[in-house]
């Protein structure tokens, strides 16, 4: 009789190897698109802002151990109509809110900076 684990533990492993290095290349192909782009300021005004928050349980040792990381986007609208949603630092995040109009500067799908006009 044939002994089907590691044949199952054999296609898991190679399912999750493929993921992972799929992952890796499209980061860094990603990173690598981001860097030939051209560094664009354009005047935006903010749309809408969302936070992600993942939660990761594990048990190690006998204990469980949980860590969470918090990912923070904002949408901006630029004078086109064209709309973009950026992932910024907690501190942009923070200092944005929903209507703040200024210029937005970005590399391809990073955010630089947003810097706030004020009308006066």
């Amino acid at each position: 009789m044939i002994d089907i684990f590691p044949i199952i533990f054999g296609l898991f492993f190679t399912i999750f190897l493929v993921v992972f290095i799929y992952n890796v290349v499209m980061n860094i192909r990603q990173w690598h698109k981001n860097n030939q782009s051209p560094r664009l300021s354009v005047d935006a005004t903010v749309v809408t802002k969302r936070s992600h928050t993942s939660h990761n349980h594990h048990h190690h040792n006998g204990h469980m151990h949980t860590a969470s990381s918090t990912s923070y986007y904002v949408t901006f609208q630029v004078q086109s109509g064209d709309r973009m949603e950026l992932r910024v630092k907690s501190y942009d995040y923070g200092m944005m809110v929903e209507g703040d109009y200024g210029v937005l500067t970005f590399q391809g799908t990073r955010f630089l900076e947003f810097e706030r006009k004020y009308n006066g």
